[in-house]
């Protein structure tokens, strides 16, 4: 299983069902609960996108996805270990005004977080159809090879070396991750990756659970945590749970603790 990253990524259709989705959907969509710690994101060309963001799964369906067998239990298996709940991410991009996200490693950033190694990785599940109108997600295939490359600020967000990049567009194939909603990419740390703002008139959202191995502890605090036991759960306790509303111990992000962004003002 650990060779499933030798591309820097690989994509489950249909992860989650119908039924698994309209829980999730029910968790999401109401305006008092993850929603409510929402913030903007600005991509320096005017436009933004609303970002939720929490360290702790929790107990409601959204902290029962982050931790069943066929999504944490797959993680544990590509990177060879134990793992535990880096953080989640509700990333909402409206019709028409959705911003873009520039070319980045996560581990551009989690590096300056006291990760030493990049053995951490990222579960990227549509709520919505994700395709090149509406902003899909872009991969540069086999980039996880090139190592960390070093990351500036770019408008309100954290971005790769912009001639690093293009050189590595030369020798290496961009995808454009077109992917159904409740299809799955899981994607190693340091794959590059960004997506265009969304032009269409269809909303694209997404939900992105990230790891990092158990033995990977970072050596200093931040603002993700350090490790934290993930108690695992079978993938049917997603549709068991009845908690749609109830989200506490979380612990959802301030952005201004957050070096790697800068929200826009209101």
């Amino acid at each position: 299983m650990q060779g499933a990253f030798d591309q820097g990524y690989f994509i489950v259709r249909s992860l989650l069902g119908a039924e698994e989705m309209q829980a999730l959907g029910s968790a999401i969509d109401r305006d008092e609960g993850i929603r409510a710690h929402a913030f903007d994101i600005g991509d320096g060309e005017g436009r933004s996108s609303k970002l939720s963001l929490w360290s702790h799964p929790g107990s409601d369906v959204t902290g029962m996805l982050a931790r069943c067998e066929k999504v944490a239990g797959t993680m544990e298996k590509v990177l060879g270990g134990e793992v535990y709940h880096y953080h989640t991410k509700l990333m909402m991009k409206e019709a028409r005004t959705g911003g873009s996200h520039v070319w980045h490693q996560d581990y551009g950033y989690w590096y300056k977080n006291g990760c030493l190694f990049p053995d951490m990785g990222s579960v990227f599940i549509a709520i919505d159809k994700t395709d090149k109108e509406n902003g899909c997600l872009q991969v540069i295939r086999g980039s996880h090879k090139l190592g960390r490359i070093e990351h500036i600020m770019v408008g309100g967000q954290t971005g790769a070396d912009v001639a690093r990049i293009e050189e590595a567009k030369k020798v290496l194939e961009l995808v454009y991750v077109e992917l159904d909603p409740g299809d799955a990419l899981f994607f190693h740390a340091n794959v590059l990756h960004k997506s265009d703002r969304n032009d269409s008139d269809r909303r694209r959202w997404v939900f992105i659970i990230s790891y990092n191995r158990a033995s990977n502890n970072p050596f200093k605090k931040h603002h993700h945590p350090c490790y934290t036991p993930l108690h695992k759960v079978p993938n049917s306790a997603i549709l068991e749970c009845k908690n749609i509303d109830d989200i506490t111990g979380k612990d959802f992000m301030d952005p201004s603790t957050d070096e790697t962004i800068k929200p826009e003002k209101k």
